[in-house]
């Protein structure tokens, strides 16, 4: 009967870049219900992945501030850097923002592969349960019995279940009586109220947007859907927004009431935006489109909500449209020197399972790579 010193459970980003940091004096067995490794970073960004960002804070994060930054200063954005540049992986960046592969996702995801080549990766293998009976974990798939001294689940979320996602990691936890938070979909278009319609009328356009929501405020550009709004800006405000008001600033950096000041052209042609999306806003904004010298009082009131339209979403597009799950594995059931549980020894939590969710924008495969590392070397 063997039995492995490590189990990994996924083959992601955090479950590869987990093997690769744990040696080669451990045998350590990789198990994944999919037929390749990896393929949630292979699609990842066009196929390019977006790996990490420029500036990485811990108020980039939704979840535990300490866990975020204990596990960060353990294996930095530099550290990444690093790590990639020593492998040879060429990245470009975009928006002075947002690190990519320059070539393909293929780049990182071979270094991950040959990091792990010392360890059995076990594919096209569903896990069922797991148990523990004395110091040997005991992982039942549909295929056989896998034993192990150190099990460390690295299952994901439960957004892009075409590519395997399902909730068998909060399932393994509950199973050990460690607390979780259920899974939402989280950096995902948001649905609009009957009020709102007019903004799904301009599906297929954009623009650049500050949206204000709870205590955030995201800078990016917002896209117009058939189901409402969507883009970099609402995926990531869609983060914090839990229920009730958020509102948008659709002219960022400008002041409208100067703008208008004295000037005879037409509103919507002073705003600077598509035609379309400026007489949609003076519509929701209940102003007539007239020469701006014409404007009452009143109508510049109205009209100074541009920097300020609140509203209340009706709800999100749902985990098939869902870039990461929000929730997991609750932060104070884990040792943040190393996401072992508190009450299971030997039993580790990393990357998406946990209940730590970053923006968009290369946070998630940032946290996915440190919380492997920090836990890859309290198990070395």
């Amino acid at each position: 009967m063997k039995i492995y010193d490590v189990i990994i459970l996924g083959c992601g980003a955090s479950g590869l870049m987990c093997a690769s940091n744990i040696g080669k004096k451990k045998s350590v067995a990789i198990i994944d219900v999919n037929d390749k490794v990896a393929k949630k970073l292979k699609i990842s960004g066009g196929g390019k992945c977006n790996i990490t960002n420029a500036s990485v804070e811990v108020n980039n994060f939704d979840g535990d501030s300490e866990l975020i930054s204990h596990t960060l200063k353990k294996f930095s954005k530099d550290n990444l850097l690093n790590f990639l540049d020593r492998n040879r992986v060429e990245l470009e960046l975009r928006k002075e923002r947002y690190y990519f592969c320059q070539h393909s996702s293929d780049e990182i995801i071979d270094v991950l592969k040959n990091g792990s080549k010392h360890s059995e990766i076990i594919l096209n293998t569903k896990i069922i349960k797991v148990t523990k009976n004395d110091e040997i974990f005991e992982v039942k798939t549909d295929k056989e019995i896998y034993r192990c001294l150190s099990l460390v689940v690295a299952t994901g979320g439960k957004s892009f279940q075409t590519l395997g996602a399902s909730e068998i990691g909060l399932d393994i936890a509950k199973s050990f009586d460690i607390k979780i938070k259920e899974f939402t979909p989280a950096l995902v278009g948001l649905t609009v109220q009957k009020e709102q319609f007019w903004m799904r009328e301009l599906s297929g356009l954009s623009c650049y947007v500050h949206i204000k929501v709870a205590d955030r405020v995201i800078n990016e550009e917002m896209l117009f859907a058939h189901k409402g709004i969507s883009g970099p800006a609402v995926l990531s405000a869609s983060l914090y927004w839990k229920k009730g008001s958020m509102s948008i600033d659709f002219l960022p950096n400008k002041n409208i009431l100067e703008m208008i000041e004295g000037s005879k052209k037409q509103v919507s042609s002073l705003l600077g935006l598509p035609k379309r999306l400026a007489k949609s806003i003076l519509f929701a904004l209940e102003v007539e489109d007239k020469e701006c010298k014409k404007l009452s009082e009143e109508d510049k009131k109205k009209l100074s909500l541009i920097h300020n339209y609140s509203f209340a979403p009706a709800g999100n597009f749902g985990f098939t449209k869902a870039e990461v799950s929000r929730g997991g594995v609750l932060a104070n059931e884990l040792d943040k020197e190393s996401l072992e549980s508190r009450s299971i020894k030997k039993l580790y939590f990393i990357g998406e399972v946990v209940d730590i969710t970053g923006e968009l924008g290369g946070y998630n495969f940032q946290w996915a790579f440190s919380s492997a590392y920090v836990c890859a070397k309290a198990i070395k």
